[in-house]
Parts: C-alpha cells; structure tokens; sequence
C-alpha cells in the first residue's frame, strides 16, 4: 500500500487525478460486491450477462458524475482534511440514494429483482465510504499521523506546538527525542521533510512520519498549509540553508500562511539534561548565496592559538571576525573600536566561556600613539582592519572624515603593524573601490593602494619609510618617517561587495520599513547589488589570509578577491523581503522609487578592466594582479593630501587620491590627477 501511494504521489497533477478517479470507481464496484457477499444476498440475474455489465458500467458513470459534483476532486487526496472526508460522505450517500431509486423503479416499472433490499443498500453506503475513504486516511497517516498523539493532551496541559521539521534524518532522531523528553512539552514533531533524496517516503523516525523528500518539498509545504490548519512551527536543520535550493520559498510559504519559522542550531546544558537551541531564521540567511563549505580544518590552524587584534571589531563584519577568531581557538582576541554602545553590544554576544580571552579597548584608529601602545603590548600574530566609514551618500558631505579614517586609520595601523613586526595584517576592502566615482570608492581604493604598496616593499630588501597623519583632533597633519620595516609583515586586502544585514545595509533599511508598513524605499528599479551573508564573508577572509600566508614570490598576492556570485537586483531584494514578512509587494506594502543618490553606481563591479584575476585552489576566493603605486609616490603625495584637508579643498583631495589609482603618465606635471578623473569622483 505504502509503495503504490508513493508511487500515485510521484505523478504528475494531471495523471495522479485521473488514477484516482478511476480508483474510485474500482471501489464502488468493489464495494457493490463486498455489500453482496456481507449481506448474503443472491441476485436473480447473471451480473456477467449483457444486461448485467450494463448496469455495472451505468454505476460507474452515475457514481463518476455525483463524486465530481460532490466536489470530491477539487483538493489533494493526499491531504484531505475534515472537509474532505465529508465530501465522501456526501458522495457516498448521494450515489447510494440513487441507486437505491433506481432499484425501486426498475422492479416497479419492468420486473421484481429478488435479493435486492433496503439491508443491501445500507451496507454498500458503509463499505463505499470506507474503502474510498482508506487511501486518504493512509496517507494522511503517512505524512502527519504523529499530531494524533500529539493531540491527545490532558486537561490543563501546556498547549504544545506542532512542527514539521526540514532536514537530514539523523538530526530529526535527535530533535523528536529531545521535544519528547522536555519537561514541559514546548514541541511535538508531526511530519519529518527530509533533505535527503534517497530518504525512504513513509517510514518514521521514532513514530514521526517522513512526508516529503527533494526536490518537492516545497509542493508538500503548500499543500500541508492548505490542507492543516493545526501546525505553529517549522523547524529547519542546522545548515539546511546550504544544501537545498529552495530554502527561501520554504521561508515564504511558512511565514505568508502565519507559520513560525526557526533553525535548530544545537542544544543547550541545562542540569542533567537539554533543550533545544532554535533561532530565529533572519534575511542574512534566507538572501544566502549558493556556499561551499568552509575548510574550517585550515582555518582553525591558522587561528588557532595566536593572538588576534580587529580593529572595528564592534561592526557589522569586525564583530563575527571576533566570534569566529573565538570559536576557532584563538589565544586572545583584542578588539579596537570607538564606538563604546558597539563594544557593549559586543560584549552581550560573547559566551562566558569566551570572555576571559576578549580584551575591549575604546580607540580611534587614527591615533598612532594609542594604536602603538595597544599593539605592542599585545603582540598580535594577526591584525584584521576592519575599522571604516562606509556609508556613501553621508560620506560625500562627510568626505574629511572619511579621509582620515579610511585612508589615514589605514596608514596609521599598518605603520604600527610594521614598526611592531606583526606577522600579518589584512584590510577588509570593498568592491566600491573598483572604478570609484563616490567618496568612500577613492578612500578605499587608496587604502588598497597603501597596503598592496606595503606588501610590495616588505617583500624587497629594502627599508620602508612610511608616511603617517598625526595630530587628527587639532585638524593638522603632517608626515612621520619610519625607522627599517622589520621583515616577516604579510600585508594583504581581501575585496567583496555587500555584507547582507550589517549595520545601514539595504535589509535593515527594508525591514525597519516593512515593520512599519511601508513605503519601501528603492533609489532606482535598475540598481544592482552583489551580496553575501557576513558568517561566509568572515571564513572566507581568514581563509584568504591562511592562503597569504604561506605565499611568496611571483604566486603572492596583495588583494585577493571573494567570489560574490551574480549581482542582485535590489528591487527583488525588497519585493522578497515582503514576502518573506506575509505581505505582498504593492498591495500590502507599496514601494516607492526615489532616484540615484549623489556618488551611487547603478551596478557595481568587483575588478577594474586592468586587474587580473587569478582563479586559485580554494573554492570562492580569487588572487587579484593590480597595478602597484610605489611607496615614494604615496609619501610624496601625503603632504599635498594634509594641506588639502587643512584647506578643506575636497576637489584637490580627492584628486590627489584619484592620482594614486593612475598610471605615472595619467599624472599630470603638477603631480596632479587629470580633470576628468577628478570630476567624476567630485
């Protein structure tokens, strides 16, 4: 029986209709034989001669017609519910009446049949109902037989919720055995969707059924919603966002018909026992894209047992770097950041296990002096500079404060990083530094630059001088030689686009604005973004610098490149997160176009048509080739960059930035960027 529902329910809509039509009417026939045999009846006629198949097929066509207009086709058999049955019920009653009609008009109008009475009639409306009614019923019992039990509570118990669980069977055994043994009962499992394509339909994992495999569960789901009106929750494995396609329209369909969603992320200790960890499923994960897994044997050894400083560490990106340098077994980890409501925040997310190698330190990373101090007390093996301005339009009327953050807190660190012999320092860069035409694209491009410089020097014999910004608070600046470099610094940027969910990203703008009904608001329909969830962003980083590590020579790289996947439009990403709320784009939450802002691109991109890229042996991350500014030119190009600032000349600062992104011959006599670069980024 199990194989043959298995087998219907594999068809297509069109042909699993038609079967089960034509199952119905074998039953009826079987039904009107069962009624026979039961009631020991004897028929005065020969049911084979010509006169009796007639009759046959007549049943047939009567009882075809009263099962369609009983509406007994018009829902999934396999998820009938109460409704469902009744129309069974109605059916089986209406073809019985007839039948029974025409009984009495066929003996009153042509002749007596003998062994036909009201008792035949009543046992054929009982046996009908019930073997038409038994493969619905099966099946439903196959898919969520387990909510009976689950609905047989005692009076005054807890309510529990019913959940389907979407994952790998081995982690539905642990979740069925630990909802069964909490004290009180909070979740009750009623059907198992399993990841797994070769998972046997049917069977169950400790009495709960396996309702649906891949690549349908998504078909399932809907039709569970439609046919179940009992189910508050659904539960995904942990990382079932990276092994099936359809996660998101799992998601969608969940939340648009009021169903909770979470991910089983693990369990807790609690005294002799557990509870299970389920957390909320955010947008960072649902936006996922299509991921490899993560060589966290590599990066752990890289990790592991060293000494790690972030600088913006209280950010959207520096704060997962911190917990993944925890979670990894780093020996400490400092974290450098000006923002004391960040570090707090910090703070609150790292688990007491954790704490006692967690030092926090309120600092701008444009004050060399401070950042000297911290580095070498601490001696890092690895300095992360994630410490930035990022946010576009407020950063064109902001442009001295992105200055000197981006590129002097750039230089300052890596100064100190090299006069203090750190073994490794990597620059969270940005695809905005690509072709820059806004003022966070120059700053970060000239970040890259310095760095990329750096690394080429280290990688010389000969000593590097550097340049530094001082005195930022009194508004003066002026430059600041550095004795020898001291050998073994491993200067490296790693660039990507957009971090899904950091802090000012497009998804914490959309949902603030679903939450409060709309309008959402899009600068342009067109617009393109890349996106990644900052959990890949963060491993592929250190993954990069594991790389960088163990490079030299003509195969060392200073920028390394993460494979973003294809760019997304921004107005699906908005329409999605609608959808994703139980609302409907333009219905339920308008949204509203408002045009380029000062410095946007339409599209970005994630190399220069002069970069080359180099496809490496670790999945999703590439070696870029750039062309490198030589460290006297950056030096020279530090005082005229002080005294713009101090003149507060945007068009003059900006174009010595430009400069340092140009061929020597695309530099003027001046020293100058040309014009039309300047224009475009001004």
């Amino acid at each position: 029986m199990t194989a043959y529902v298995e087998a219907v329910s594999e068809l297509r809509p069109k042909m699993r209709r038609a079967i089960i039509m034509v199952q119905d009417l074998v039953m009826v026939l079987v039904a009107v034989a069962l009624s026979l045999i039961l009631s020991q009846s004897r028929l005065s006629f020969d049911a084979f001669s010509l006169g009796g198949l007639a009759c046959w097929a007549l049943i047939v066509l009567v009882a075809h017609l009263l099962f369609r207009s009983s509406g007994l086709y018009n829902t999934v058999w396999r998820f009938a519910s109460t409704p469902d049955f009744f129309n069974i019920l109605k059916g089986c009653g209406s073809l019985t009446v007839v039948l029974y009609l025409a009984s009495l008009a066929f003996r009153f109008f042509l002749q007596p049949v003998s062994g036909l009475n009201e008792r035949q009639f009543i046992v054929f409306f009982l046996v009908s109902f019930t073997i038409i009614s038994a493969p619905r019923l099966y099946y439903r019992f196959l898919r969520d037989g387990a909510s009976w039990r689950i609905l047989r509570r005692a009076p005054g118990d807890a309510p529990v919720k019913q959940a389907l669980f979407i994952g790998r069977l081995g982690e539905a055994d642990l979740i069925v055995r630990f909802t069964r043994a909490a004290q009180p009962a909070e979740y009750a499992i009623a059907g198992i969707m399993a990841t797994e394509a070769d998972a046997p339909l049917g069977t169950q994992i400790q009495g709960v059924p396996v309702v649906a495999l891949r690549p349908r569960l998504v078909e399932v789901l809907e039709d569970y919603v439609k046919g179940t009106e009992n189910l508050d929750l659904l539960i995904f494995g942990n990382g079932v966002e990276r092994e099936i396609e359809d996660y998101a329209e799992l998601v969608r369909v969940a939340r648009h018909s009021g169903i909770a969603v979470v991910q089983f992320s693990g369990l807790s200790e609690l005294g002799q026992g557990g509870k299970l960890v389920l957390d909320a499923v955010e947008m960072e994960t649902i936006m996922r894209r299509s991921a490899v897994a993560t060589d966290t044997t590599r990066i752990g050894a890289f990790v592991g047992g060293k000494r790690v400083l972030v600088t913006g560490g209280a950010g959207s990106i520096g704060r997962v770097l911190v917990k993944r340098a925890l979670e990894l077994g780093a020996e400490a980890v400092l974290v450098a950041d000006n923002s004391e409501f960040g570090i707090f925040q910090l703070d609150q997310l790292i688990d007491d296990k954790d704490r006692d190698r967690l030092t926090s330190r309120i600092v701008d990373v444009t004050d060399r002096p401070h950042m000297m101090r911290l580095v070498s007390e601490f001696k890092p093996a690895i300095l992360f500079h994630a410490a930035a301005l990022k946010h576009v339009p407020l950063l064109e009327e902001n442009w001295e404060a992105a200055i000197e953050t981006n590129v002097f807190g750039t230089l300052a660190c890596a100064e100190v990083a090299a006069e203090c012999g750190v073994p490794q320092f990597l620059l969270i860069s940005s695809d905005k530094a690509v072709d820059p035409t806004s003022v966070l694209g120059v700053t970060k491009r000239a970040a890259e630059q310095i760095v990329s410089s750096l690394h080429e020097t280290q990688a010389a014999p000969s000593p590097l001088h550097a340049g530094a910004a001082n005195g930022h608070q009194a508004g003066a600046h002026h430059a600041h030689h550095l004795g020898a470099h001291r050998p073994g610094t491993k200067f490296i940027a790693v660039r990507f686009g957009n971090v899904f969910g950091s802090n000012g990203s497009v998804a914490t703008i959309f949902q603030a604005q679903i939450e409060a009904g709309g309008p959402v608001t899009i600068t342009d329909r067109r617009m393109t973004r890349y996106f990644m969830t900052v959990a890949e962003a963060v491993d592929l980083v250190i993954m990069s610098a594991a790389d960088a590590e163990q490079r030299q020579g003509r195969d060392d790289y200073a920028i390394y490149m993460l494979d973003m996947g294809k760019p997304v439009p921004i107005l699906e990403v908005a329409e999605t997160m609608i959808r994703m709320a139980g609302k409907s784009p333009y219905t339920d939450i308008p949204i509203r176009f408002t045009g380029i802002r000062p410095g946007e691109k339409l599209h970005e991109t994630l190399h220069g048509e002069n970069e080359e890229v180099v496809k490496l042996d670790i999945a999703k991350i590439f070696g870029l080739r750039s062309d490198v500014v030589q460290w006297p030119r950056i030096e020279a190009a530090l005082p005229a960059l002080v005294a713009a600032m101090h003149n507060r000349d945007k068009a003059a600062a900006l174009a010595i930035l430009a400069g340092l992104n140009l061929a020597p011959e695309d530099i003027g006599a001046r020293g100058q960027a040309v014009p039309k670069t300047a224009g475009q980024i001004g």
